[in-house]
């Protein structure tokens, strides 16, 4: 492990007013560690910020001492690209408050925030923006990978309604980015990662949603997947775009409205929110209730940010992940026949296969709008190994390869940055497409030396 003199250490810490957390510290442990498990890794130093001035400290010390430099901010990338070895760890956990203007529709948010950070203080005024699914989740990873969710079929990515953004660049300078100011910063922050700075301070655009929503999931049997996948692509091809109908197919976890028979069988999970008012959301949503007979549903008016929490008891911290997936623009039949036939043979209770249907408003931009290109995918299907065993590793990890061999016939040929694991470095062109040459060159002009490298990499042109 590098090994760093005592009086460089002390010149960090000088006017830091967060902390500076080094190996052997008692919270070293804890402040290494990240939510997939599979990742561990032992960095230099860990400077956990509390301004935006820390962070300035922060990139300036790992550049001029030659350190890997990496950012954390809700910790959640599945490729663990929030920590490094040997280097130094810009950790933002701390720097999460918020800034409403309901009357503008409008928030500004430091860049350690959660989506529940997010979702709480927004939703307290009756207004949301579109972001992920688990409310753990980082602000800043998400959005800068693209970011969707929930409310993207009506308002499009999270990048969409990005307005503005202050940026610690490489050469610890501080800027604001937005479509007058470094417009080609702006432009490249958009889904192009973590690779041109780290990020202290969000402005998003903000809808009326909720607070309370039409939500919840109808479950049907394994069984009958087939049909209910195929009536599924008839439904969403015309649903509006305040409806959006994911598709979760897995075993089924020990849900109360699930008739204890059932939980640990494999199931098909429709799950549902309709962003606009609930009493008109009810009749266009019955017809997901007659693909077939339902094992059990649980469908009602609840809270936005409750139905933004449900499925964080499936994505908790502590367990080894691995992720392998792909985007479509249409759902063919070949491709159903090959997801239930690795739905048969799912390596662990806990691993699933999700199809996120986007479409709608993330469509209408231009492809090379903002970096995140992907403008005709429909669907995002992500195949989610998940497992808590060490000894499982070489299976889990071979069904999740095995099963994306199997399904790129299918697919568009484009991939979701956010779901790229740590060994895809290969596919961070076909993230990119057309965009790739362009984010090189601003990447040139502010990270020459490729200081920002803990992520997809994007290479200085």
């Amino acid at each position: 492990m590098t090994s760093l003199p005592a009086r460089k250490i002390e010149e960090l810490k000088r006017d830091f007013k967060g902390e500076v957390i080094l190996p052997g510290d008692g919270d070293y442990e804890s402040a290494r560690s990240i939510w997939n498990a599979m990742i561990d890794k032992h960095p230099a130093v860990i400077a956990r910020c509390a301004t935006t001035s820390d962070v300035v400290r922060g990139v300036n010390f790992a550049r001029g001492n030659g350190l890997p430099l990496a950012v954390r901010g809700g910790g959640h990338n599945i490729a663990g690209n929030a920590i490094c070895d040997d280097g130094l760890v810009i950790d933002l956990s701390r720097m999460k408050s918020a800034r409403v203007d309901p009357a503008a529709r409008r928030v500004t948010i430091e860049g350690g925030a959660t989506l529940g950070d997010l979702d709480a203080a927004t939703q307290a005024h009756g207004l949301a923006t579109p972001v992920g699914i688990n409310s753990t989740t980082g602000i800043g990873g998400l959005t800068l990978g693209g970011g969707f969710g929930w409310l993207s079929r009506k308002y499009g990515m999270t990048v969409d309604n990005l307005e503005s953004a202050e940026v610690v660049t490489a050469a610890g300078d501080v800027v604001r980015a937005s479509m007058t100011e470094h417009p080609d910063l702006f432009w490249a922050l958009r889904g192009g990662g973590g690779n041109f700075g780290v990020v202290t301070r969000f402005e998003f655009r903000l809808h009326p949603v909720g607070p309370d929503v039409l939500s919840g999931l109808i479950v049907y049997p394994i069984s009958e997947a087939k049909p209910v996948l195929q009536q599924y692509r008839e439904f969403i091809a015309k649903a509006p775009e305040d409806l959006s109908v994911w598709i979760v197919m897995r075993q089924a976890p020990p849900l109360p409205f699930l008739p204890e028979s059932v939980h640990g069988a494999e199931i098909v999970a429709l799950a549902l929110l309709y962003a606009g008012d609930p009493r008109q959301g009810e009749p266009l949503i019955e017809p997901l209730r007659r693909f077939g007979t339902p094992l059990g549903q649980h469908v009602g008016v609840q809270p936005f940010v409750a139905w933004q929490q449900a499925f964080d008891p499936l994505l908790t911290a502590g367990a080894r992940n691995y992720w392998k997936s792909h985007n479509f623009s249409t759902l063919e039949n070949g491709l159903f026949d090959t997801v239930l036939s690795y739905i048969g043979k799912l390596p662990s209770p806990q691993c699933e296969i999700f199809f996120g249907a986007i479409g709608g408003a993330t469509a209408r931009p231009a492809p090379g709008s903002a970096a995140y290109p992907h403008r005709d995918a429909k669907f995002v299907m992500n195949f989610h190994g998940r497992w808590e065993d060490p000894a499982d590793d070489k299976r889990c990890i071979g069904w999740a390869r095995d099963f994306f061999d199997a399904s790129a016939p299918f697919a568009s040929g484009g991939v979701y940055v956010n779901f790229l694991t740590a060994d895809e470095g290969d596919r961070v062109r076909a993230a990119y497409g057309s965009n790739y040459d362009r984010l090189a060159k601003v990447k040139t002009h502010y990270d020459p030396d490729n200081l920002c490298r803990m992520n997809q990499n994007i290479k200085p042109a």
